[in-house]
């Protein structure tokens, strides 16, 4: 991670997450929300998924539904793959 604000991620009895260092909201779901983070982007899938808070000022972001997984990829990581193929 580099100088930006400190990234958490919080799930709660798998009924609610809450994440930081959040930039935007790419896409949205009832079954998967993908976030732009400062070092990458993050892959929330679940069923019946809301998103109850975001703001782009303190990269503060929650949702709530039934979280069935987080999966993060680092900024970069598409372009890596390519070249490493070759």
């Amino acid at each position: 991670m580099g100088e930006g604000r400190p990234q958490t991620a919080l799930i709660e009895q798998q009924k609610k997450i809450s994440l930081t260092a959040v930039e935007s909201v790419d896409a949205f779901s009832a079954r998967q929300i993908v976030l732009t983070l400062e070092n990458g982007r993050a892959f929330i899938a679940g069923e019946d998924l809301k998103i109850v808070g975001f703001s782009k000022a303190d990269g503060s972001f929650s949702a709530v539904g039934k979280i069935e997984g987080l999966r993060f990829s680092p900024r970069g990581a598409k372009l890596i793959r390519k070249l490493l193929a070759k």
